[in-house]
């Protein structure tokens, strides 16, 4: 409505849009939370909220279940007293050790099934043996030959972050288009050049999934070895909660253990976006 309207009717010009209704912001804030992780986030503390109000009413079960607020409250005296800090280093340095090795191996081997079909007939067989046993079953096994120090558990991370990665691998240098490797061979490029500048490359994105499924076995596979025979980490101290009857010290020790494997797999996916950008920039560009 013009200002020469206004004067003549008595109704106040309008000066840009008129203030959304409460009820329609309401809807755009709920449609917001919906489509972000803010979702997840209300519902871990819905479900924190349910665990208080579940044992605050069963006062019984405190001895078993403790209150939310008391676990809290425990597990930040652990970290203020720097305990818990001591129990994870050492199992982070077990952790990464193994991871690294099984990746390294993974890596180098899933190239070779991949390229070389002399290597692809050759391990095929066992890997296909080994990959189906869990790995609890190997420990009676790897404690006869190497003991219950850390080279035992460096083991049995190693071995069990190994065939994720391997079979990812492979698939990921089997899937690469034909067309790209004729081409790199027509402009002389071949042997270990072709492997490093044309497969590699493009068998990176199943790579870096292989290493991300590997990461979580790792973690798994490091608390059960130090809950099977250890006298440090992370594992041992929740286990030895247990024994001593700390419910609330073993909760604090889980619920480190829940933080540890977000946080890493929070850097691991930042690490990946960087490394991988020129993929994903490329992905997007084919999607548009």
């Amino acid at each position: 409505m013009s200002d020469v309207a206004a004067q003549k009717t008595g109704v106040p010009a309008q000066k840009g849009k008129a203030p959304a209704a409460p009820g329609a912001r309401r809807a755009l804030e709920l449609n917001f939370v919906c489509k972000t992780r803010r979702l997840g986030v209300l519902f871990i503390i819905l479900l924190l909220i349910l665990w208080e109000f579940v044992a605050v009413s069963n006062p019984s079960l405190n001895t078993t279940f403790p209150r939310m607020s008391a676990i809290l409250t425990i597990w930040g005296q652990l970290i203020v007293s720097g305990e818990l800090f001591s129990q994870l280093i050492p199992s982070m340095l077990r952790m990464f050790g193994g991871y690294f090795i099984g990746v390294l191996i993974g890596v180098i081997l899933g190239l070779l099934m991949g390229s070389v079909r002399f290597f692809y007939n050759l391990l095929e067989p066992i890997t296909e043996l080994l990959r189906p046993i869990p790995s609890p079953a190997y420990l009676p096994v790897v404690i006869l030959f190497l003991g219950i120090d850390d080279e035992m558990k460096i083991f049995m991370i190693a071995f069990a972050s190994l065939f994720p990665v391997l079979l990812n691998t492979y698939s990921g240098v089997r899937s690469v288009d034909p067309i790209q490797i004729q081409t790199a061979k027509t402009f002389g490029v071949a042997g270990f050049k072709l492997l490093w500048k044309v497969i590699l490359p493009a068998a990176s994105p199943y790579i870096f999934t292989g290493m991300r499924v590997s990461l979580a076995v790792a973690l798994i596979v490091m608390v059960l070895s130090e809950m099977v025979a250890a006298s440090s980490g992370i594992g041992y101290f929740i286990l030895n909660a247990q024994r001593g009857f700390k419910i609330r010290e073993m909760f604090a020790g889980i619920l480190t253990l829940a933080v540890v494997g977000y946080v890493l797999n929070y850097l691991f996916l930042v690490i990946e976006s960087r490394i991988l950008k020129w993929h994903y920039g490329y992905t997007q560009h084919q999607r548009n």
